[in-house]
């Protein structure tokens, strides 16, 4: 959860469900032996480090660095393995997350070349996630601090600078057509004032539930047909990246 949205929250969205559960798939199906060393690039409240450490062995570590954490984000006593920076740290990892933060950085390409690349140990890899479709850009993307949306394509040229791709695909095809309404509504009329932040979850377990396991299918159809190469539009594009080692 970006640290924006982190005050409004007494539960979790069905969205940040699904997707958490989609990512420590993702990880589980790239290391034939969880990865002992984690990188949580712009992890905000930490939720989905604490959940991904309950896949990872006894003694493994995972590293939340994000820049915009205070002194009280930094003194909160965390689960066993999981620590706060807000600065780069200094060793690399087995596997170094972007999750929904490359949209953050004004200089995104400086960002994945100089801060991104060095936090990948030899023989280590990023999974990298950004919202897609340009077209769907609106005042929430202004409000959380967005400088753009993505495709595949941008995606892949965005990395592969620094990284090769070894896995892409597409995330919450479900969620594209809500979306596309919000975006069509807000041109013919547009919000008034400063854009802000309102992305609680105030409805019951029941309804929460529910809207999870769609999400979940969702998310499931949308991994079987990328490793058969194949993609649907969704709202978000995620790849799995090694680091080049073509001089």
């Amino acid at each position: 959860m970006d640290l924006k949205e982190r005050e409004q929250h007494t539960q979790r969205h069905p969205w940040e469900v699904a997707r958490a559960r989609h990512f420590r798939r993702l990880v589980a199906d790239a290391f034939p032996a969880p990865p002992t060393s984690v990188i949580d690039v712009g992890s905000g409240d930490g939720w989905f480090a604490e959940q991904l450490r309950q896949d990872l062995a006894p003694g493994s570590s995972v590293i939340c660095w994000d820049a915009h954490y205070d002194d009280a984000d930094l003194a909160e006593l965390l689960p066993e393995g999981i620590r706060r920076t807000v600065t780069a740290p200094d060793d690399p990892a087995q596997l170094v997350l972007a999750l929904d933060v490359l949209e953050h950085v004004e200089d995104d390409r400086g960002f994945v070349t100089e801060q991104l690349a060095p936090l990948v140990a030899p023989g280590g890899l990023v999974i990298a996630s950004v919202p897609a479709h340009q077209s769907l850009f609106t005042s929430h993307d202004i409000a959380l601090g967005h400088h753009r949306r993505h495709d595949a394509a941008s995606l892949r040229a965005l990395l592969s600078p620094a990284f090769q791709i070894v896995h892409e695909g597409s995330l919450f095809t479900s969620l594209l057509a809500p979306r596309t309404v919000t975006a069509l509504l807000e041109r013919l009329r547009p919000p008034e004032g400063s854009p802000t932040v309102d992305s609680a979850w105030r409805r019951g377990s029941l309804v929460s539930r529910s809207i999870t396991a769609v999400l979940d299918a969702d998310a499931a159809l949308g991994r079987r047909l990328a490793d058969r190469s194949y993609r649907l539009p969704g709202l978000s594009v995620w790849a799995i990246c090694a680091p080049r080692t073509d001089e």
